[in-house]
């Protein structure tokens, strides 16, 4: 069994780092909220680049991301956009509902074992963790209860006329 590994975060850049690094270790689920994807370097082309390595380890690999606004990820996030569009199927783009637009912490969790969580928005504090599913489950019931309140959000099609 690997050794569970805890450190504190003091930067938006150790985040970014962080998030590149759960991407890079997660084998079938990526779970993320934020409120909007603006911080944390979701417009990279690395990071996009990275997701479509997750997407491409594992048959069944699942992004499920849900945010509180999604203009900025339509507006500023072109790659992100696109890979709703190729992979699409194993990618799912949410908007909080009215009960969950009180949380402020955001979340990335892979395959329930490792996270990163930031206290909240507009501070700089997060915890990254490795190999560690009992810290990880309260933080999953977290995500999921604001899952729960999700709504359709951003896909890679256009419907209507």
């Amino acid at each position: 069994m690997p050794v569970p590994v805890e450190r504190a975060l003091a930067s938006l850049a150790e985040q970014v780092e962080a998030i590149d690094a759960l991407i890079d270790r997660a084998r079938s689920r990526l779970r993320v909220f934020d409120t909007d994807l603006s911080q944390g370097g979701w417009s990279e082309a690395q990071r996009a680049d990275r997701l479509i390595a997750f997407f491409r380890r594992a048959r069944g690999a699942r992004l499920d991301v849900i945010v509180h606004d999604t203009r900025w990820l339509e507006r500023s996030c072109p790659r992100i956009v696109a890979l709703l569009k190729t992979w699409g199927h194993a990618t799912t783009v949410f908007r909080t509902g009215p009960e969950a637009r009180h949380a402020m912490d955001p979340l990335t969790i892979a395959d329930d074992r490792h996270y990163l969580h930031r206290f909240h928005v507009d501070g700089l504090r997060a915890t990254l963790a490795f190999d560690s599913p009992a810290a990880t489950r309260p933080l999953v019931e977290r995500f999921d209860e604001i899952w729960a309140t999700g709504e359709p959000g951003l896909t890679g099609t256009v419907l209507g006329l």
